[in-house]
Formats: structure tokens, sequence, C-alpha cells
């Protein structure tokens, strides 16, 4: 299961061998525009199953939330019968589930835990960063699971970069908003517009969180400028495809 091609792998996870953390490419699937969840099963049974086969597992051992941009969290503690809705973050400790999130420029954040054998998958556009969906998503590893924030270890995926994402007023209010050092967060560029660092606004929710930095792993690939690897939604439109960031515990 490890290493396997056409899937992103994380440095920061390599010493946890019980671990298996991934991020999807466009040359991961024969599909051309994968999506995971819908309104109905056409939509994402068969890239389910193609993604199952791919990293080796069975289909129903994926689990997907319906992402609605909130900053809701959930546990998963058995394999859903429905469908998690209005959800963009998974906390779980169980065994040989994967968590997955589905983005084509949000930033996909995957956690480990490996004292309490918690992880968890998030997913965080504008709206979940300035929402700290990341955070709330902390909190819950150490409530409900006892996790250590110091013993967290991160991934923060592809995305849309810093040099690409320009952002409007109400991005730039909000931004502002939440992040008393926007200042280095937000870039006015020569055109007169804003730039946001989706990258570093979750790299510092996940410090004053207690997240060591040490523990962090920023992969610093821009979906939107390495287009031909990765889905960017801002370039091809929002009914594009879909990269899966998943973690599993495996045992």
């Amino acid at each position: 299961m490890d290493n396997i091609p056409n899937l992103i792998h994380y440095k920061i996870f390599e010493p946890y061998k019980n671990l298996f953390a991934f991020t999807t490419t466009k040359q991961t699937l024969t599909s051309t525009n994968p999506r995971f969840t819908g309104d109905s099963n056409e939509i994402f049974s068969l890239n389910r199953k193609m993604l199952a086969e791919k990293i080796g597992i069975d289909q129903a051992q994926l689990v997907f939330p319906r992402q609605t941009h909130t900053d809701c969290v959930s546990a998963v503690s058995e394999i859903p019968e429905n469908e998690i809705t209005e959800t963009d973050a998974l906390v779980t400790t169980l065994n040989n589930i994967c968590i997955c999130v589905q983005t084509a420029d949000c930033v996909p954040i995957l956690l480990h835990e490996p004292t309490k054998k918690v992880i968890a998958v998030v997913h965080a556009g504008w709206r979940g960063t300035v929402k700290k969906i990341l955070a709330n998503t902390i909190q819950k590893m150490i409530v409900d699971y006892e996790a250590s924030p110091h013993e967290i270890i991160a991934a923060i995926g592809p995305s849309i970069g810093p040099e690409i994402y320009e952002v409007g007023n109400e991005v730039v209010q909000s931004v502002k908003h939440a992040f008393p050092e926007y200042s280095e967060l937000l870039k006015k560029k020569a055109s007169g517009k804003f730039h946001f660092n989706l990258w570093e606004a979750n790299r510092r929710i996940l410090m004053k969180n207690n997240v060591l930095p040490k523990n962090i792993e920023t992969l610093e690939e821009c979906s939107f400028e390495l287009n031909q690897k990765y889905f960017s939604a801002r370039k091809e439109g929002v009914e594009t495809g879909r990269m899966v960031s998943g973690i599993m515990l495996k045992f």
C-alpha cells in the first residue's frame, strides 16, 4: 500500500508504519472528472470503487463527508450507513477506515496523533480557514480522544497557492476579522488586489493550537499552477473533478 504510483505521499508520515496517508492527482484514476459524493450513487460509486482498488481496500472502507464549507467536525465511530452531511472534517480512532475529503483548490489537511492513535482529515477553503475548522478538529481530537497537540503530526496538501489566489473584499474582511496578524497572510499586489495565503493561515492555526512547527509539513504545490497534475476549480470551473486526501490506521 505504501508508495503507490500517482499518489502524493507525505514525508512527515513515513516513520509511522501503521499509517497510510495520501492525496490523489489527475493521474491516479482513469476517470476524467472524478467526484466522490453526490445526490445519487451514479455520480460517485465507480470513482470510489476505482480509488479503493488503487489503494488496496474495500470500497466500504472509504468514508467521505458531504462538504459544504462549514466549520463542523464529525467523529467516525463506525462505518456510516448514511451520508455524513454538513461536515468538512472527520476524526476517528477506528482501524482500517479511510477517512477522506475532496478538494480542487481548497486545502486538505491530514492529522495523526500516534500515542492515542487518532487521525483526522480536514477540508478548508477560505471559509473553513477563517472559521478555524482546523482548530475545531484539533480540539475534538483533544477533548474526545485525549490527544496531545504536541504529538500531532500534520500535512497541508496541495491547494491554490498564494501567488495565484486573488480574493475580493468579502474574503479580505473575513481574514482581517479572523487573524490579528492578517497583514502577514494578505498581500496586496501591484494590481491593487489582495492574495490570501491559505497554506500559511492553516499552518498558523496549527501552531496556535500547540502543534509543533517541526511536526508540520506543507507540500506547497499549487493546484492552479500545476494544472496538469491537479484539478483546479478556479482554472477549470467548479464542475471539474476533485482530488482525494485520505488517512487510515492499518492494523
